[in-house]
């Protein structure tokens, strides 16, 4: 990448910024956003080369920081925390992510620069100005309930004044749609109108949706792309209206899968993943297993508890049907993965694949949790929380009788996650295999940049076109 000269606003300010993270947004699915589109055309646009993994915590990380999972620590949504013996997922402490921010090095160059957070992750305790980031309430009788954190805290009872309650249903889950997104859209424009942060920082999620129900080639995904276009055009007029220079970039692009990986049940089989079972439930152990795996869309750390196992776990695995390929501590080196989090091993699926977490060998011994939307309790990713389980003619019964229960203040279990995962037909985590299927990056200032962008210069990139380089 060759950026422009930095350059500052007539009154020496710096140039305010909007970056607009436009989860799996690819060429293909630009051709559908004419607003989106238009930014790009009188602007600039470009491939954006992405991390492996090529999932949201280790991109965003990687965009904020300018380096790769192997520095900054993030090496998927979710690893095991050997100190603690568990596996953690969707964790928000921005203590977690080492390295100089963006936000850090804006500061030297100009004292007082102003930064806003609007639903990017590791948002909370991270030295920004304004933060926006979902946090449900969990109530001591065991309910979860919809809700957000911001900094400063009287943004929140605004914001909810303003907008609604934080729409976290719509956020993840078989509800998920274009309402979160038009939340946080709307957020974005009540915070830019009157707090004027010098940098917005702005995540929105719709495209991650319908595109790992139906596919990256379905019908449904092109609409949802128009949906969020239609959505962001106000937000991208008020932005010009002010003179504010837009970045809009993705983290990855999805791709078409349709075969599950069981890369746990494979361990298990392989008598290296070991349960515990209570009240009929079988638990996965980490602590006393040999090997098991944090699944985590198309990668998964594998995790062996000591030196002599590694051979017997590659054995294990491979000639399982969907893995491509077994990083070593020299292959984790190669694509910067090379952080003690990382699993002894890291698995990455075939084009066409994805892994699962399940460690179960039968169904009835699932734990309750596997058919809740559940991110925190459950070992691995699961895409299958997106949809309501179409064996179950009871299942919207049930969905229904949840969330009366929940209105009442009742407590209430929405048990209608299918375990089949086969409907799931798209994933990301790999590296992209052609610039058409892979992220990019465009910006409403005309030669911003020249060739593709790295994920690793994101950072530079938006301090020169703030004119603070």
């Amino acid at each position: 990448m060759t950026a422009v000269e930095s350059g500052t606003s007539p009154t020496g300010a710096p140039t305010p910024l909007l970056v607009l993270d436009v989860v799996g947004l690819t060429p293909r699915l630009l051709d559908h956003m004419p607003h989106l589109a238009s930014l790009g055309e009188s602007g600039t646009h470009a491939p954006l080369g992405t991390v492996l993994p090529a999932v949201t915590c280790a991109a965003q990380s990687t965009f904020l920081t300018g380096t790769t999972p192997a520095e900054h620590g993030i090496v998927a949504n979710g690893w095991y925390f050997r100190e603690l013996g568990d596996v953690l997922l969707w964790r928000q402490h921005n203590g977690l992510v080492a390295g100089d921010k963006l936000w850090d090095a804006a500061r030297r160059a100009h004292p007082g620069y102003t930064v806003a957070n609007i639903c990017w992750w590791y948002a909370m305790g991270a030295d920004t100005d304004i933060t926006v980031t979902p946090r449900p309430v969990y109530y001591a009788d065991g309910r979860k309930e919809p809700d957000c954190y911001t900094r400063p805290p009287a943004l929140h009872d605004e914001l909810t004044e303003k907008l609604g309650t934080f729409p976290l249903f719509h956020f993840w889950g078989p509800g998920a749609d274009l309402v979160s997104s038009q939340w946080i859209i709307d957020a974005t424009r009540h915070i830019l109108d009157t707090r004027h942060p010098d940098l917005a920082l702005c995540y929105l999620p719709h495209l991650d949706y319908d595109l790992q129900r139906y596919g990256p080639d379905d019908p449904r995904a092109y609409r949802a792309a128009a949906e969020l276009d239609r959505a962001m055009a106000p937000l991208l007029d008020d932005a010009r209206r002010e003179g504010r220079t837009v970045v809009a970039l993705s983290e990855y692009g999805i791709t078409r899968v349709d075969r599950p990986v069981d890369i746990n049940r494979a361990l298990r089989r392989a008598g290296l993943l070991e349960v515990h079972t209570q009240d009929g439930m079988e638990y996965l152990d980490p602590m006393a297993s040999r090997a098991f795996a944090v699944a985590d869309h198309q990668l998964a750390h594998i995790y062996v508890r000591r030196p002599e196992d590694l051979d017997a776990t590659r054995e294990a695995l491979q000639d399982v049907q969907g893995i491509e390929q077994l990083l070593d501590d020299e292959g984790k080196k190669a694509h910067g993965l090379d952080h003690p989090r990382s699993g002894e091993l890291v698995a990455v699926a075939d084009p066409d694949a994805w892994f699962t977490y399940y460690y179960w060998l039968d169904d009835a011994r699932a734990p309750d949790f596997a058919q809740l939307v559940e991110i925190h309790r459950k070992p691995g990713y699961d895409p299958v929380e997106l949809f309501l389980d179409p064996q179950d003619p009871y299942v919207r019964v049930k969905a229904a009788t949840a969330v009366a229960r929940k209105k009442l203040g009742m407590r209430y279990r929405m048990a209608v996650v299918p375990l089949d995962p086969s409907p799931i037909r798209g994933s990301h985590g790999r590296l992209p295999m052609s610039d058409e299927e892979g992220p990019l990056i465009l910006c409403s200032t005309p030669h911003a940049f020249t060739g593709p962008v790295r994920a690793t210069e994101v950072k530079s990139l938006l301090l020169t076109l703030a004119g603070l380089a």
